[in-house]
């Protein structure tokens, strides 16, 4: 684990919580769902086909007991949660090695470990990254290797959002590969659901309004992630990925018109959601094989 310092790091000095393993049967029925939610064709046909990159998140999920619920919806308390005061949640990025694709039906296991942990300074105060690297396989085969990285702040700090919504005005691109979206409130309660996300801020405006300074509900960041990489499935299908990175960069809001775009070259594509209000809300890069 990286060095921490005062502040923040000081609630996390002797934090190490130990590797976890757990298993899944990565049943079909999830894939079915997601295409469903982004209207988009089902990718996987019959058990053993290989799901699409980052389409694991369906999978291993966790349903912690009401009671064990925060005010905001996330656990109290979870293994790789930090314990710092008022903990405040926000997924920043990450990155994925895909060795060989995970296949549906097939018994899957993920071993899970903190890798690193770091203090920052924002423009909204202290930051406390946390970096948790996830190793899946079937039948005793490596298949991914993932790094995910998460945000946390201590108590709420109002960011840089607008106050109002325009839910009219559309965004342009003239990227090669585009995907018009407009999520709303239905399409998020959809897919907090299928990935176990009990964060108020996807589903109780008044509660994503008054406690966490958002304009309207917020569409959720891998939700972003997963729209972005369906234009490599759509448009380069037969181009296997390597390795990915993402970053979230600023929140979209329910209700918003979002294109989904990218711009391929010969071993790589590069990806961006942009809206009306900004160009580069979330950002990707794909490798091929």
């Amino acid at each position: 684990m990286d060095n921490v310092q005062s502040g923040l790091g000081s609630y996390v000095e002797s934090w190490s919580p130990q590797a976890v393993t757990d298993t899944d049967d990565l049943l079909p029925e999830p894939v079915a769902a997601l295409s469903a939610v982004l209207d988009q064709p089902e990718p996987v046909a019959m058990a053993g086909d290989p799901l699409p990159p980052l389409w694991h998140w369906l999978y291993f999920l966790q349903w912690p007991n009401q009671r064990d619920l925060g005010e905001d919806g996330h656990p109290a308390h979870g293994h790789f949660l930090p314990p710092i005061p008022n903990r405040q949640r926000m997924f920043a990025g990450g990155r994925c090695e895909i060795i060989e694709p995970l296949r549906v039906g097939e018994p899957a296991q993920r071993i899970s470990i903190l890798n690193t942990v770091a203090t920052k300074h924002g423009t909204t105060g202290e930051l406390l990254f946390v970096t948790v690297r996830n190793e899946y396989s079937q039948h005793g085969r490596a298949c991914l290797v993932e790094e995910q990285d998460i945000v946390y702040r201590s108590g709420r700090s109002g960011g840089p959002h607008p106050s109002e919504l325009d839910t009219s005005a559309t965004p342009h691109s003239d990227e090669p590969w585009r995907l018009p979206l407009q999520p709303d409130p239905t399409t998020l309660f959809r897919f907090s659901a299928l990935t176990a996300n009990a964060h108020r801020i996807h589903y109780d405006a008044p509660y994503a309004r008054g406690e966490e300074g958002y304009p309207g509900l917020v569409v959720h960041g891998p939700l972003l992630v997963l729209a972005m990489l369906e234009l490599v499935r759509l448009n380069a299908p037969s181009r296997p990925v390597r390795s990915l990175s993402y970053r979230l960069r600023r929140p979209v809001f329910a209700g918003e018109h979002l294109i989904a775009c990218g711009t391929p070259a010969d071993r790589n594509a590069a990806l961006h959601i942009t809206t009306h209000r900004e160009p580069r809300h979330a950002t990707a890069e794909v490798t091929y094989a």
